[in-house]
């Protein structure tokens, strides 16, 4: 079954959410590719979303470390356990398991609670940053460029 997008798995930071969005897209794919019996398709699409995935864990992280989210390492971590899993479960596919039906029931479930609760936690510090870097970047500009700032010494 299809994951559907709604609105509760909004977070409210754009780009995650897009994020998001095209993880649930991956996995959506996965069980097409498992649908029609396509291996090959199973293994370019799982190659494609621990790929992405792995990109998009990174940017969360980076945003978290920059926000100064007191548990950026705890989420990390969370980050890290879930990848080793999904690993274990390519490395079956490999092999010549046919694990897509029971890897789409853990990456929908993951996903879903991960974002419900583990990302939901950390959104209002990012949001926090994210103002403050608005803020400091309006400001510097208000200043000028260097003409405004060289008729503003020279008063």
């Amino acid at each position: 079954m299809p994951i559907t997008w709604s609105p509760e798995l909004d977070t409210g930071i754009d780009v995650i959410d897009r994020q998001h969005g095209r993880i649930v897209e991956y996995i959506n794919a996965l069980e097409l590719a498992h649908a029609a019996h396509d291996r090959a398709a199973v293994g370019q699409t799982l190659d494609d979303l621990v790929d992405y995935t792995m990109s998009h864990f990174a940017f969360e992280e980076s945003l978290q470390e920059d926000a100064g989210y007191p548990f950026a390492k705890a989420h990390k971590r969370v980050h890290e356990l879930f990848v080793r899993k999904v690993g274990e479960y390519v490395e079956r596919h490999r092999l010549g398991d046919d694990v897509s039906e029971e890897l789409h029931k853990l990456l929908a479930t993951w996903l879903m609670n991960h974002i419900k609760r583990d990302d939901a936690d950390y959104v209002g510090a990012v949001k926090t940053s994210m103002i403050g870097i608005i803020a400091e970047k309006r400001e510097k500009k208000e200043e000028g460029g260097w003409f405004s700032r060289f008729f503003k010494r020279s008063h």
